[in-house]
Parts: C-alpha cells; sequence; structure tokens
C-alpha cells in the first residue's frame, strides 16, 4: 500500500525520482496514466491488471462508461524504473496536467498520484471537510 506526501521535482530530461518508500512495491515497470483529478496515476503492473479487468467488465453500450474506460487506456504508458528510481513523465500528460518542474507526490492506497505542485496546493484549499462531514462519509461507504 501506497502512503505519505512528498516534494519532488522533474529535471531537464522530464524524469522524477520514485520516493525510495514507493520504490520496492512499484517494482522495474509500472504505468502512468491520466488521473481523475487533475494529477496523473502511476501503478504497479499488478494493480494496473487489476483495474484492467474491472474496467473490461464495464458495459460497452454506455457511453459514460466508454469514455471513462477511454480516458485511463488512451493516455496510460509503460513506463520502466531506471537504476536511480527515475521515470521518464510523458509530453502529452505533463501538458494535460500542467507539471513545469515542482511536483507534488502522494502514495494513494494501490496507486501513486503526481499532481504538479500549484494544482495540488490549490485543490488542498478547496478541501472543507470538518469532522462531522469525515464521519457521515465514513458511514455512507460503511468504514
Amino acid at each position: 500500500m501506497f502512503m505519505g506526501t512528498y516534494q519532488n521535482s522533474i529535471d531537464g530530461k522530464y524524469r522524477m525520482i520514485i520516493p525510495a518508500k514507493f520504490r520496492d512495491e512499484l517494482g522495474l515497470k509500472c504505468v502512468i496514466t491520466l488521473g481523475i483529478d487533475k494529477c496523473l496515476y502511476i501503478y504497479p503492473m499488478a494493480e494496473w491488471d487489476k483495474f484492467m479487468g474491472k474496467l473490461a467488465t464495464l458495459p460497452t453500450t454506455d457511453s459514460k462508461a466508454r469514455k471513462f474506460a477511454r480516458s485511463f487506456t488512451g493516455n496510460a504508458e509503460e513506463c520502466e524504473i531506471d537504476r536511480q528510481g527515475r521515470i521518464t513523465i510523458p509530453q502529452k500528460l505533463r501538458i494535460k496536467i500542467n507539471i513545469e518542474k515542482e511536483l507534488t507526490t502522494i502514495g494513494c492506497m494501490s496507486k501513486i498520484e503526481i499532481w504538479a505542485r500549484e494544482e495540488y496546493i490549490k485543490s488542498e484549499e478547496d478541501i472543507t471537510l470538518d469532522g462531522a462531514d469525515i464521519a457521515e462519509g465514513m458511514e455512507v461507504y460503511g468504514i
């Protein structure tokens, strides 16, 4: 399980260092794709395979399901992690989430989220959950 928040950046060749605590679980190959919020998701290969299995069960007659699946699979790229623990972030994905230099990397259970730091700061400002909101959400989702 991935957890924790890290501040990092990309170099001149658009590579980012995967936080050391994530590397063992991520393995040598992974999949990077466009996330739901204005971020990227990095999946270990085994988790990506599980996710693809779930997408394969979506009804192809439902236009929202097709768009959802297309967003993940059409933007996905397999990446290799080099000896220094880096991956290259593809140009099309950098452009879609406005990555320039500074990143925030978040462990989010079965995947890693990569945010342009400014976008992450903006998203954090929008979170206004208080204790009652959190408790209500936990009840609704059976946690």
